[in-house]
């Protein structure tokens, strides 16, 4: 399994295209949601989404990073005229969340939904079951009120029954039990189906016809199902994680494996780390460094690589060539440019 982040638009689209079908139309998304990057004629939005221009807007970076608003980079019951302006000023400007900068390229826009109380729902997965976490306390503070998260174990090749998901539910109003019981059902198919390894929706809410509805999502594929899954996800795009730059070594190793059908994979850890490994096949390679990481020295290991899926001789020669800038006797010649 290699759990791959996607981005929060491509989870709520995945989500919404599937709840229909995997609930028997019994939960039901008002999904509204459009994607802004730099290839976005964003002018031309509201002629293919005209609620854009009636409805009060939330837009906020879609970078696989979150506490977007404690880092000032939510914006709240705006108008379109707002929204446009502040994507015009973010849009591939460097923004720095916590320790972490990076170019901001994504955003998310979405119809404003006021509300008060905000709920907390996921599903992650373990070696023997799927488990579905809920709480009546979300939002900003989850951490904070993390005792009253209520687990549900779902063993592997079963599914939740309804009656077990509502025991689970009694901090929720009685009349919005049975709907949040199916939704979470649904969301478990959904789950299943395309292959996640993470589902979350921090918070989620209740539209004004009672359904839940998430205002944030988190999810998380697993990429080695492409081969089943690539026409239900849609195309879908594994970004790089908010504030990584790619080596030269990175970008070359990345080409060669988009014109392969094996799989050649190469992460620059730490650049001036003594410990540089071998490549091999992915459970091999991770095995490899699970032990450099037991053995105490995970700061001196230098880099992540595989060659799995049958390479041909060319391509193994090619993606086991030394960094350029580390020489023949291992001492390094300088760090990799960005």
């Amino acid at each position: 399994m290699a759990r791959r982040k996607i981005r929060e638009y491509d989870s709520k689209r995945l989500f919404a295209l599937n709840l229909g079908q995997m609930s028997g139309g019994k939960a039901k998304y008002d999904f509204k949601c459009v994607q802004i990057s730099p290839k976005t004629d964003i002018e031309k939005l509201p002629s293919a989404n005209p609620w854009l221009a009636k409805a009060r807007l939330v837009v906020k970076p879609d970078m696989l990073f979150g506490k977007r608003g404690k880092s000032n980079l939510l914006l709240l019951d705006a108008s379109w005229d707002d929204v446009k302006k502040f994507v015009k000023q973010r849009m591939n400007k460097e923004a720095g969340v916590g320790k972490t900068a990076g170019i901001l390229t994504h955003f998310i826009v979405e119809p404003f939904m006021p509300h008060k109380e905000e709920y907390y729902f996921s599903i992650t997965p373990a070696r023997d079951c799927d488990t579905i976490n809920f709480s009546d306390k979300g939002g900003m503070e989850i951490e904070e009120n993390w005792d009253r998260m209520v687990h549900i174990n779902v063993p592997i090749g079963s599914e939740p029954e309804i009656e077990e998901i509502g025991k689970a539910l009694k901090g929720l109003p009685q009349d919005k039990q049975e709907k949040t019981a199916e939704f979470i059902r649904a969301a478990f198919k959904i789950y299943k189906d395309l292959d996640f390894t993470l589902l979350e929706f921090n918070p989620f809410i209740f539209d004004e016809q009672g359904n839940p509805y998430p205002l944030d999502a988190r999810g998380e594929l697993d990429d080695t199902a492409s081969f089943k899954d690539e026409k239900k996800w849609g195309g879908i795009e594994f970004p790089k994680p908010f504030g990584r730059r790619l080596y030269p070594e990175e970008e070359y190793i990345a080409e060669l494996d988009d014109k392969s059908g094996a799989s050649l994979k190469l992460t620059i850890l730490n650049p001036e780390g003594r410990i540089w490994t071998m490549v091999a096949g992915g459970g091999a390679s991770v095995i490899y460094a699970d032990t450099i990481v037991d053995l105490g020295m995970e700061k001196e290991l230098a880099n992540y690589g595989e060659y799995s899926g049958n390479p041909n001789t060319e391509e193994t020669y090619l993606s086991t060539r030394r960094p350029s800038w580390i020489s023949p006797q291992g001492s390094k010649t300088g760090r990799a440019g960005r």
